[in-house]
């Protein structure tokens, strides 16, 4: 029975490249002299630092056009407010989100019920299993998928026949 499998998954090479331009680009632009102004990886996410906070702001945008040049979406992350740190610096936290959580997976699947499709979907972690009888039902649950939103970037792997 054919089946393919649908994966929210972050590059994470692709991510490391942009963090490596952007902090380069950090240090060499002149509006940036001064600023103390870094973009580091953590086990939270990704981090990024400045004296002010204004600077942080637009160290955050220079690290968001990097990704978007590197194909990153930015739907893989939640970034929040600038906090204070010590000696008046700021930093601003971007929360990594990969895979399918439980709720998504399970609006994913209601989603393709009320779609009519003579598709199979199961839930397996943070994936989600899609079998059907035809592969002719499985392209066309894929295009179903792609048209709506669902505020989480998706991928679609093990195309299987």
């Amino acid at each position: 029975m054919p089946s393919f499998d649908v994966v929210s998954e972050l590059a994470w090479a692709e991510v490391e490249n942009a963090l490596n331009q952007a902090q380069k680009e950090l240090s060499q632009r002149f509006d940036f002299r001064g600023t103390d102004a870094t973009v580091e990886r953590t086990e939270e996410g990704l981090v990024v630092q400045a004296s002010e906070e204004d600077r942080a702001k637009a160290a955050l945008t220079v690290v968001e056009e990097k990704l978007i040049r590197r194909k990153v979406s930015l739907r893989h992350f939640d970034t929040q407010k600038p906090s204070r740190g010590p000696k008046g610096s700021s930093k601003i936290l971007m929360k990594v989100q990969e895979g399918i959580d439980r709720d998504k997976a399970k609006e994913i699947l209601t989603f393709l019920k009320d779609s009519k499709l003579k598709v199979q979907a199961q839930i397996q972690d943070v994936t989600l299993r899609i079998s059907g009888k035809k592969k002719d039902d499985l392209q066309s649950a894929i295009q179903v998928l792609r048209g709506q939103d669902f505020k989480i970037e998706l991928q679609f792997k093990n195309f299987r026949e």
